[in-house]
């Protein structure tokens, strides 16, 4: 088996510039060695695209893969074991829809990252932050009104962890931490999927989303933060939040602290969409259902907002249980408000900043991880060919064809 791959006659996307170049590209010990015209590897794996686009491995940076029904409630009820079992099915059909990294927003942990970095299962690489921390009746609580004990011993499945307090946010941000969250996630607003909250309300103090910030940066990592409304977009990036996530009610203050931190934003459009259409179905429980009219219209104005204003996009989808095969219609979506190119630099080398991994993913620069996308179709000139995932011709991680 041979552990180098040459490209034949590619159209090569410089998603920085926006421009196309037809030429070669060899890979060798999963990175990408060279890029040009007339390249040469006797021992190669070599694949003639006759003039096939290829794009950067793609990147969303808001998934949850062990969500495995949108009744996250129920997250906890079931084996650990079983929830693994989805989650593996799960990242490996993003990976055949052309995503080879995805920064999970809570659930996923250290076994399923080291799993796949191993070859136990397929996947995208996984980014992982553990549990999100939440505050008591917030967006991360996910019992109802009747219930009144927690069980967050860390073998049970779930998205969230409580901790209340100053003191006791540190001690869960370094306790994630110390099970090698890439990144740290808080819930710094209401949400859809939580039983007892509203969306329109804040979460944790100013000190709260502070101390979190601190601990982060202590240990070189980042936090994100769950934020629909202004008012709660607006605090968190005060504290120092890296990436909001969501941010569909955010204002034109929002925009300029996005831009004045250097921060990110990471629509999630898809998924409102998905569970107006789909989340009964799926396990959304009626209350939940109820309270997504309002943040599915507003997203969109959000994300139009922010491109006008120069913040930094990210892509991110948020899907859950049975709809997660949507992954890929985030970026139909995004196309009504923003250039093609735009949408694919969202996908790719402004999410591998987010992530602080640019020049080693989401490029196709000499150096950086050899994970690609094949596409029968210009996704410049038309947008389905990436938001249909049956234009993708192969998908290539760490130099290996894993898809076609």
């Amino acid at each position: 088996m041979t552990d180098s791959l040459l490209l034949r006659n590619a159209t090569l996307l410089d998603v920085v510039s926006g421009e196309y170049t037809e030429g070669d590209l060899r890979c060798a010990d999963g990175r990408i060695v060279e890029t040009g015209r007339g390249l040469t590897a006797p021992d190669a794996r070599t694949l003639d695209l006759n003039g096939a686009f290829v794009l950067p491995g793609l990147i969303d940076a808001h998934v949850h893969v062990t969500a495995l029904t949108a009744g996250l409630g129920q997250l906890p009820e079931l084996a650990p074991s079983y929830v693994a079992a989805h989650s593996a099915r799960t990242m490996g059909q993003m990976l055949d829809r052309g995503f080879t990294t995805v920064r999970d927003a809570s659930g996923a942990d250290y076994g399923l990252a080291d799993a796949q970095a191993e070859g136990l299962i397929r996947g995208p690489r996984l980014l992982f932050c553990g549990r999100a921390l939440s505050q008591t009746g917030g967006h991360g609580d996910v019992r109802g009104r009747g219930t009144h004990r927690h069980d967050d011993h860390p073998c049970c499945a779930g998205l969230g962890r409580i901790a209340d307090g100053v003191d006791a946010v540190r001690a869960a941000a370094r306790d994630e931490l110390r099970k090698g969250a890439h990144h740290i996630k808080v819930m710094a607003s209401g949400g859809v999927a939580s039983p007892t909250d509203r969306i329109d309300s804040t979460q944790y103090s100013d000190d709260e989303l502070r101390a979190v910030v601190d601990e982060a940066h202590a240990a070189n990592r980042y936090v994100a933060a769950h934020a629909y409304t202004a008012r709660a977009v607006n605090r968190a990036l005060e504290a120092g939040v890296r990436s909001i996530e969501h941010g569909n009610l955010l204002d034109d203050r929002s925009v300029e602290l996005l831009r004045e931190h250097d921060a990110y934003l990471v629509p999630t459009l898809v998924t409102y969409w998905a569970l107006k259409e789909e989340g009964r179905a799926h396990g959304l429980p009626e209350a939940s259902w109820r309270k997504v009219d309002e943040v599915l219209g507003a997203g969109l104005a959000a994300l139009e907002r922010a491109a006008r204003g120069g913040v930094n996009l990210v892509y991110g989808t948020d899907l859950l249980g049975g709809m997660h095969r949507h992954q890929n219609e985030e970026f139909r979506l995004r196309r009504e408000v923003q250039d093609p190119i735009e949408v694919v630099r969202a996908a790719t080398v402004n999410a591998a900043a987010l992530v602080n991994m640019t020049g080693e993913i989401g490029t196709l620069e000499p150096g950086a991880h050899a994970d690609l996308v094949v596409l029968d179709g210009d996704p410049l000139a038309d947008i389905g060919a990436l938001a249909d995932p049956q234009h993708i011709r192969y998908v290539v991680q760490g130099g290996e064809v894993v898809t076609g």
